[in-house]
């Protein structure tokens, strides 16, 4: 595992999955620049970090504007007991880097992570470039700086480029402009948002009863007291598959009255109902990517 940067204390470090330079390695340093970033190989590794003691914060990614969701982090939900605390929007800004002194027209194969690869799929046709999938973005960068091939690039980050002494060749050669990551912050201690001047989201796991109508009932209780149910994800459960658990994420504070009337008729229809936290709303849902991106700003 790469350590975290010089001078690191556990109460000053988040983690996230990735080597260094990695997108989310990025979005860390743009959301807490004051924090040593912590490289974990998976996201269990980086929720762990935060679990022991080792690390203050957790960054995952759970969606991508173009990719859609990233699925693996809803298997380590039912079991953390981390709380989410904020949420991070990173605007993914991919760039074709090579060996300092090696032109484009150099480049015949560019490494990197199989998504980073389809969302550039322009530009490399465009350029004649053979894509080759590699585990990680910034991984990919690392290994060329130490294979030292010229015909070989990589679709990384320009901090990976910083980090393995490589020149970026070409910056924001994704497809589409709009390729934006939303990130969940973890936490072992939940934050505490004041509702009445900071609006909020709600974030919850339930498994309803296995009747019929279960979910329309146990939904209801949003509509009837005006909550703005914003997310709603559906996975099953259980060794046979035959059980739907729900990841659910809201408007509003639990302290809020229609929140609150709304949980509890939640709870009356549900098995189970597991609170995941309550955190500020990031300006980026109301003022788009110009806005300010830091937690709590």
């Amino acid at each position: 595992m790469a350590k975290a940067r010089a001078g690191g204390r556990a109460g000053n470090t988040i983690a996230f999955q990735g080597e260094a330079g990695a997108n989310s390695d990025m979005a860390c340093r743009a959301a807490f620049p004051y924090m040593t970033t912590l490289p974990c190989p998976t996201f269990e590794a980086a929720m762990a970090m935060v679990q022991s003691g080792k690390a203050e914060l957790a960054m995952i990614p759970v969606e991508n504007s173009i990719a859609g969701r990233v699925a693996d982090l809803h298997s380590l939900l039912p079991h953390t007991r981390l709380k989410i605390v904020a949420e991070h929007f990173q605007r993914v800004e991919h760039c074709l880097v090579a060996l300092p002194g090696v032109p484009l027209k150099a480049v015949r194969i560019a490494k990197s992570h199989v998504q980073a690869l389809s969302q550039c799929r322009n530009f490399l046709k465009k350029h004649r470039i053979q894509p080759m999938v590699h585990a990680d973005t910034a991984g990919a960068a690392r290994e060329i700086a130490e294979i030292g091939d010229k015909q070989v690039g990589a679709i990384a980050s320009s901090l990976a480029a910083r980090i393995y002494g490589l020149k970026v060749l070409a910056r924001n050669i994704e497809d589409a402009d709009h390729n934006t990551t939303r990130m969940l912050v973890f936490s072992r201690e939940e934050a505490r948002p004041d509702w009445r001047t900071v609006p909020c989201m709600t974030a919850f796991l339930f498994r309803v009863k296995s009747v019929p109508a279960a979910l329309y009932k146990a939904l209801g209780g949003f509509a009837t007291n005006g909550v703005n149910i914003v997310k709603l994800e559906s996975y099953l459960s259980g060794a046979h598959f035959e059980q739907a658990q729900f990841y659910a994420e809201v408007e509003g504070h639990p302290e809020q009255r229609g929140l609150k009337l709304a949980l509890e008729e939640l709870g009356f229809f549900s098995e189970e109902l597991k609170m995941l936290g309550t955190f500020p709303t990031n300006p980026f849902r109301r003022k788009g990517w110009d806005a300010p991106t830091r937690p709590g700003t």
